[in-house]
């Protein structure tokens, strides 16, 4: 199948092309750009491999990777590709081992990724002499598994393929480590559960989707009824130097509901002014120390970190979502759900209970996929057309309301730059 061309109507980013979301090429592009080279990918929680042998399978990109812990107690990030015949050998999610064994013909390496043994090294005697082996020089120490470049802040663990890639400091930049250091202030991560799902449509929707604070007033209808989102409410979006990175910050409102001449001013409506929860216990918020941020104490950060992950606190609920690409028109959504070790059982109660506002089925979250697949499909039918990003102007910079797209005009500047280069 022939590619469509990208074509930009404008030398801004306004006006994105269906097509930069069409065609295996440019994926396998994009990945190269931006999975494989020159980026931090989220692999995962230092809490999900507690113990020594403990091990994570997880992705880089399309990559299969394994995080483990070590006997030595580090975090290691190794590619799930045998150095021999190239089998991906492990296949459990999580799980504890002494050894990794590729069941095609029995080469064992370490949690590490070193190579420690392989069957019939020397050979097999038979009738007096040796047969087969390896050569006199194979060298183990050169057969290892792909070891990836691994960094951890905060309990939370990235990795590349990259080696040159610069620190995960300087990759965030100042602006969204600081939110980043809010969420993840040290406290010992707990694991709550997880969540899976399969989204037909382009990874990069999704990175889209959580740089939009257009919509979730308008489609979220649950999130304007009872106030936790609202386009009315003290908000900001932040940007790294690139672009590329976000945080959408907002403050709910009193009561949960946004006051009466904002919304006058505004015609921010609720979808139905008398909706009621038969249970109450989901808006039973608690605010937390951690969210002072100066003068403010936002109830919502959904920071987008490009490409792999999304952090969110939601009130309460904290989870990142790791974005993992499965071709160009989809991908798979995992959703980490965590707490702090430190939480009272009723925090952690309540942090289950606002989790059912996400995930694959949330009462929040299930509009997301939805509308991600219905727009690729637009893309694959009319790949000449574009899409207009115009709200709050053309340009891109930070802001202090929600009525604007300039994050997403910002991912695309960068896009631009990295994939036109």
């Amino acid at each position: 199948m022939t590619e469509h061309p990208i074509r930009w109507e404008t030398p801004g980013t306004s006006r994105v092309p269906f097509a930069v979301y069409t065609g295996e090429a440019l994926h396998k592009k994009e990945l190269e750009r931006f999975f494989y080279k020159s980026h931090w990918s989220y692999v995962g929680l230092e809490a999900e491999v507690p113990n020594p042998g403990d091990f994570k399978r997880t992705v880089v990109g399309e990559r299969s990777v394994i995080m483990t812990r070590s006997t030595d107690g580090q975090i290691h990030v190794v590619e799930n590709v045998c150095a021999h015949r190239g089998m991906q050998f492990c296949r459990e999610r999580h799980g504890n081992k002494k050894e990794f064994v590729c069941p095609y013909h029995q080469w064992s390496y370490t949690l590490k990724g070193d190579l420690q043994g392989v069957p019939f090294r020397r050979g097999v005697r038979q009738d007096g002499k040796v047969n087969g082996g390896m050569p006199a020089d194979f060298d183990p120490k050169d057969h290892g598994l792909t070891a990836l470049k691994v960094a951890t802040r905060g309990g939370v663990v990235f990795a590349s393929f990259d080696h040159a890639v610069e620190s995960l400091e300087d990759f965030m930049g100042p602006t969204i480590l600081k939110y980043f250091d809010r969420l993840f202030n040290g406290r010992k991560l707990v694991v709550l559960g997880y969540n899976r799902q399969r989204i037909p449509g382009n990874w990069k929707l999704m990175q889209e989707n959580i740089k939009d604070p257009y919509h979730p007033g308008l489609l979220h209808t649950w999130f304007v009824t009872f106030g936790l989102w609202r386009a009315d409410n003290k908000s900001e979006l932040r940007m790294d130097a690139h672009h590329r990175h976000a945080a959408m910050i907002s403050t709910r409102g009193s009561a949960g509901q946004a006051t009466g001449q904002a919304s006058q001013v505004t015609q921010v409506s609720s979808f139905k002014e008398s909706m009621k929860l038969h249970d109450a216990s989901f808006l039973d918020i608690v605010p937390e120390g951690w969210w002072q941020m100066e003068d403010q104490m936002p109830t919502a950060v959904m920071m987008t970190l490009f490409p792999s992950v999304i952090f969110q606190q939601q009130v309460n609920s904290v989870s990142t979502r790791h974005i993992q690409p499965d071709g160009h028109g989809a991908f798979d959504f995992v959703w980490t759900h965590f707490g702090f070790e430190d939480d009272t059982p009723d925090m952690t109660e309540r942090r289950l209970r606002q989790t059912n506002l996400f995930g694959p089925a949330g009462f929040v979250s299930a509009d997301d996929g939805e509308v991600i697949e219905f727009s690729q499909q637009a893309f694959e039918t009319k790949p000449e057309h574009r899409m207009l990003v115009e709200l709050g102007g053309r340009d891109v910079g930070e802001t202090d309301h929600m009525v604007t797209e300039t994050l997403i005009r910002g991912m695309y500047a960068y896009w631009r730059k990295v994939m036109e280069a």
